[in-house]
């Protein structure tokens, strides 16, 4: 670990004088997770990393600021190496010299909003050669809006389909994660999120929005699916199409809710999902039917069998949890990865372009067959938090 300190302090100052290219010799396995960053301005990064080991065989994740995850394992023979690319997006909350992003309490830690671009290494047997990390003006850049459905989740055991989805694109497309838990549409207009978004987005580029989650939970006069959800829908719309981006709704992901049947998912939502979608007809903007196919998800897992794709773990499953987690909101891993998967099938379903930017060994995926939970490994990236994400 001593090692990699010294290193990156040593391509701290490659960056402050070049602030173009960096590229370095690592040379480093280990048994656990290896973390490396650097400071850079805020913009888009392609990193192409060398992975393996000249002293054992090594078996290798890449992962990248909050835990968006970009490979599975990478499998090197001893003395043999694998270069893998991809494009990362890094941010910081100022918007100019008068504005920023308002973040919450719990996000100031967050390497997603942090001075620099962080990488991991992780997995059974990890082991970096070389990284190298250069300024990217050509990819695609696709920005997320939303809560804790969406946001690249910081600490095990939570995820979300925002921090997976990563894994399926190319390099001539990257994600630009603007979520947090507990937001709704009017308070993440109302933090600049969108502004920042707006100050960062080149014409072409896309915007997603989820919401609903915690819309629905406002009640002041005014607020309500017909009248503020629909009406911050359509400034989201209207503002991206102003700068030249492409808006994409998404419905609100279902809630683990059964019916006394225990077989059938009730509709937490209320009017928000069909107000989407009647804001989306309206102006013409398309969308992906999420929570119809997270109900078609959450319904063939069967009550008992869709507790794995969120945080329900048995008292003792982490240190220091000596209470049952029953969250029927939040995704763990596994329900991230479906969610995702969800998501490309969603952008396959509305023929937009980015599907034509997928990796090569992409599959189409089914929610009525879905993977099997217990063939479903992750590799921890070692910071976990059993404290629930805000918002429900």
């Amino acid at each position: 670990m001593k090692r990699l300190l010294i290193l990156t302090v040593a391509m701290t100052a490659i960056m402050c004088c070049k602030a173009q290219r960096v590229d370095t010799l690592l040379n480093i396995y280990s048994a656990g997770p290896i973390n490396f960053s650097v400071p850079v301005p805020d913009g888009n990064y392609r990193v192409t990393v060398t992975l393996g080991s000249k002293k054992r065989a090594a078996k290798t994740v890449v992962r990248a600021e909050s835990r968006r995850h970009y490979t599975d394992v990478v499998s090197t023979k001893k003395g043999k190496y694998e270069t893998v690319s991809f494009v990362v997006n890094k941010h910081t909350p100022e918007i100019d010299a008068d504005r920023s992003v308002k973040l919450k309490p719990r996000e100031l830690g967050y390497k997603n909003w942090d001075d620099a671009l962080n990488l991991q290494f992780c997995g059974p047997a990890p082991a970096v050669q070389r990284v190298t990390i250069e300024p990217d003006t050509t990819a695609t850049t696709v920005f997320l809006c939303g809560n804790s459905t969406v946001v690249d989740q910081e600490e095990e055991p939570w995820a979300s389909w925002g921090q997976m989805i990563t894994r399926w694109f190319d390099d001539s497309v990257v994600i630009a994660n603007y979520a947090e838990s507990g937001l709704s549409a009017t308070t993440f207009l109302a933090q600049l999120r969108l502004d920042k978004i707006l100050s960062q987005l080149r014409k072409g580029d896309y915007v997603i929005c989820e919401f609903g989650h915690n819309d629905e939970k406002e009640k002041k006069a005014g607020d309500g699916a017909w009248y503020s959800y629909s009406r911050n829908l359509k400034i989201f719309a209207d503002r991206v199409r102003e700068k030249g981006g492409n808006i994409i709704f998404v419905t609100p992901t279902a809630r683990r809710f059964f019916e006394d049947d225990m077989m059938t998912l009730r509709n937490t939502h209320g009017d928000y999902p069909e107000a989407m979608r009647m804001v989306a007809r309206r102006e013409k903007v398309p969308y992906i039917e999420l929570n119809g196919m997270t109900t078609v998800l959450y319904e063939t897992l069967g009550f008992e069998g869709s507790k794995k794709a969120l945080v329900h773990y048995p008292a003792n499953t982490f240190a220091n949890q000596p209470q049952p987690l029953a969250d029927n909101t939040h995704f763990n891993p596994y329900g991230a990865w479906q969610v995702a998967k969800l998501i490309v099938m969603g952008l396959k379903q509305i023929h937009s372009p980015l599907v034509g930017h997928l990796r090569t060994d992409w599959k189409d995926y089914d929610p009525s067959h879905p993977d099997d939970p217990a063939k479903f490994v992750w590799y921890p990236s070692g910071n976990s938090n059993l404290l629930k994400p805000d918002g429900n």
